[in-house]
Parts: structure tokens; C-alpha cells; sequence
């Protein structure tokens, strides 16, 4: 397996669950994540995301295939790889009683530094993720985004050349999540590979170089972001109904102006659909909504979000408050 210039590399991966449900697991994995990048992992719940992140940080054996991380093979030389590897969970691992420093300071000295290379790394770090002047305050004061960061501060005691993320800022709110989106940023910027498994698509979309979509055990669609969203289509006319009424008679409308692979986000009573002529398809459906007697509440012109590419690769829509099950 030539892993050269991958930080992470898996062909083939399977894992099976006895009695799952068809779509736990691995089912034939592949993916190349190269040194120094940021990949987003992302699919549906029960997807096998949490599955993937646990075989490749040697917690979980997989049934086939090969895996490698930081150039290592992950089942043969699976203390290689742990020396090499940072993992943050879905939940901070911090001690709530001790500050933010005694916290940096414990994981250290676990982690065998002497107890001044381990004080040394701990006001590194907490400058770093910017915790300085919160670092003598008990970790169970901090807020939910000044958590997150210290966890993530905590996996790099050891300098991880890989950093394994799984799901950072899950019930975290929009401030908290942009303070630990900025934390990886600066990993990123700094050399670490981040593998990132994520239910927010902004998320993805803000950090990640290269998206690998999972579904059923098996990745489906890979690339940047911007790949990704072209790839589904160039401009999108989308059109916000006042009632799930005319959101209907609206989908009606499109169809009979030949616009298809329409998006339906039935919540919201948004409706959008591919256009390749911009001003023509705008004038054409305005028109339409004159006679129907409909008025809209917004009409626009955009490019596809990465929502709309998830949800037609994969038929379904990311829940931000369900958790993966493997």
C-alpha cells in the first residue's frame, strides 16, 4: 500500500455489526486523505462515520481491506499509529474540577512528559487556543465552545501529525461553534491533517479542503466543496412561499417551465431548481406567478448550497440533534 504523501489511506474497509440494520458498518470504505489537509467526513445517521473514525484510531478492528495512518499500517503497527494520532469525541474529556491548566498539565504528564515539559506545553496550548487568561479558572466555568477548545487542546499534548474529530460542536450554539471552527483553522494552518466528521454542512463547507460523502458503509461522492456544489449544477433560481399551498402549486409551475431536479425544503416552504439561462428562467417563472395569482416572499438567483448536493446524493436530510448509532 503506498501511503507516500496520504496521512490517512483506506481501501476496501469493511466492519460488520451482528443484526445490525443494512447500512451499519463498513461496507468497501475507500479514502485518501493527503498530508496537511482538512477532510470532511459527512452522511446520514448510521452511515458508518463514527465506525470509520474508530478503526482508523486503532479502537475499533475491522472485519477487511487495509487501512494505513501517518504511514503506518493500522492493524499491524497499531502503536505507531497511536503515537502519531490525536482524537477528539463527540464529548469534551476534560475534568470539570480542575482548571483549564491542571487539566493540560495531567494530560501530559499521561502522555509521559516530565512535569516541567508538561506545565511548558500547557501555557503553549492554552495561549494557543486562546484560553491564557481563563487558564487558572475550573474547567466546569467555562462555556460550551471554551470546553471544546480546551479538549482539542488536550489531544495535541503530543503534537498529533493526525487529528481524528468527531463531531466538535454538536449542541454547541452559532458563537461557540465558530470559536472551536477557528481553533482547527489554526491546526490546519499549522501542518496537523484534521479528519472531520461533522452534522452541520456549513461546518464542512467553512472548513474542509475536500469533502468525502459516506453512505451505506461506502463513500459516494468525494471533492472540494466548490467541486461538489458545480458538480450538482451552476445557478439555482429558489423561490420562499408564504404557505405549504403555493410551495405545492409552486413545484407545478416549474415543472411546466421544463425546470427539474427541483430542491423542497418543505419546513421553510423554499423551492429551487437548476437554471441555465438566469434572467430568461426568472422572467419565465415570474410571469407564471403573475397568472397563478402566487406572490412570492423572496425570489432569487444562487449558486447550490452544500445542503442540497447531501441531500441529492444521498435522499436524506442531516438532523442536527440525532446521533449516530456506530
Amino acid at each position: 500500500m503506498q501511503t507516500k504523501d496520504l496521512a490517512i489511506a483506506a481501501y476496501g474497509l469493511s466492519k460488520n455489526y451482528k443484526g445490525a440494520v443494512e447500512g451499519r458498518g463498513l461496507n468497501g470504505f475507500n479514502l485518501e486523505v493527503p498530508k496537511g489537509t482538512v477532510c470532511g467526513l459527512l452522511g446520514p445517521n448510521g452511515a458508518g462515520k463514527t465506525t470509520a473514525v474508530k478503526i482508523l484510531s486503532t479502537l475499533l478492528e475491522f472485519d477487511g481491506g487495509e487501512a494505513a495512518v501517518a504511514g503506518f499500517n493500522v492493524k499491524t503497527q497499531a502503536h505507531h499509529v497511536r503515537a502519531r494520532i490525536g482524537l477528539v469525541g463527540q464529548y469534551a474529556a476534560v475534568d470539570e474540577i480542575l482548571s483549564g491548566r491542571q487539566n493540560l498539565v495531567m494530560f501530559g504528564r499521561l502522555n509521559h512528559l516530565t512535569g516541567k515539559q508538561a506545565r511548558e506545553r500547557a501555557e503553549q496550548l492554552l495561549e494557543q487556543f486562546g484560553l491564557a487568561d481563563t487558564g487558572s479558572t475550573p474547567a466546569r466555568k467555562y462555556s460550551g465552545g471554551m470546553r471544546r477548545r480546551l479538549d482539542l487542546a488536550a489531544s495535541l499534548i503530543v503534537s498529533p501529525s493526525v487529528l481524528f474529530v468527531d463531531e466538535p460542536t454538536t449542541g454547541l450554539d452559532p458563537l461557540a461553534r465558530r470559536e472551536v471552527w477557528g481553533a482547527i483553522r489554526s491546526l490546519a494552518a499549522a501542518g496537523t491533517t484534521v479528519l472531520l466528521t461533522t452534522q452541520y454542512l456549513e461546518e464542512a463547507d467553512q472548513l474542509a479542503d475536500s469533502i468525502s460523502i459516506l453512505k451505506a458503509g461506502r463513500i459516494i461522492a468525494e471533492g472540494p466543496p466548490e467541486e461538489l456544489k458545480s458538480a450538482f449544477g451552476g445557478d439555482r433560481l429558489e423561490i420562499v412561499l408564504s404557505c405549504e399551498a403555493d410551495a405545492i402549486r409552486t413545484v407545478a409551475i416549474l415543472q411546466e417551465a421544463a425546470l427539474t431536479n427541483l430542491f423542497v425544503d418543505e419546513l421553510a416552504n423554499r423551492v429551487s431548481a437548476p437554471v441555465a439561462d438566469r434572467t430568461g428562467a426568472l422572467m419565465r417563472v415570474a410571469a407564471a406567478f403573475s397568472e397563478a395569482r402566487i406572490e412570492p416572499i423572496d425570489i432569487s438567483l444562487r449558486r447550490p448550497t452544500l445542503d442540497e448536493v447531501f441531500i441529492h446524493l444521498t435522499g436524506e436530510i442531516l438532523s442536527d440533534q440525532t446521533q449516530e448509532a456506530k
